[in-house]
């Protein structure tokens, strides 16, 4: 009797991850490789995270050519973001589930200091990410595509 218990314990264990597993990949959360639109280069790596149903995304790591700056500073941001490094910044901010998406907050191109209202949409069993910025309405905007890293 003790070994069926454990039997339906270990069961019920591994359920519970399972569906925690899901619903993570069911998120943007995670890290993200960007993609150049120009070159079709990784540029950069980007970590969103989650907190109090809110998503954010910061730069954690560049794939720069060796003439370019390896650090190089938001120098076209305003406010605080003015001339902060963009490795640690945080590009992504505000973003919320809305059904099937994630929106209602903002992404920042740090390549030109603009601040753009942004939409996220998982796409390829979740393994990619649809990043829209836009300025009023969605249609009027640009989309990236993300790939998971992790």
């Amino acid at each position: 009797m003790k070994q069926s218990g454990l039997i339906k314990s270990s069961i019920a264990i591994l359920s519970l991850l399972a569906a925690q597993f899901a619903i993570a990949q069911n998120s943007p959360a995670g890290l993200w490789k960007t993609i150049d639109d120009k070159t079709g280069k990784v540029k950069s790596l980007v970590r969103i995270s989650e907190s109090g149903g809110e998503f954010q995304g910061k730069i954690e790591k560049l794939f720069r050519e060796a003439d370019q700056d390896p650090n190089p500073k938001c120098d076209k941001c305003e406010g605080s973001n003015k001339d902060q490094p963009l490795i640690g910044l945080t590009i992504l901010f505000n973003i919320k589930k809305d059904g099937d998406e994630f929106g209602g907050g903002k992404i920042l191109d740090p390549a030109n200091g603009k601040l753009y209202s942004s939409k996220l949409k998982l796409i390829d069993s979740n393994k990619k990410l649809e990043v829209r910025g836009y300025i009023g309405m969605p249609m009027f905007g640009r989309t990236q595509t993300w790939v998971r890293e992790e």
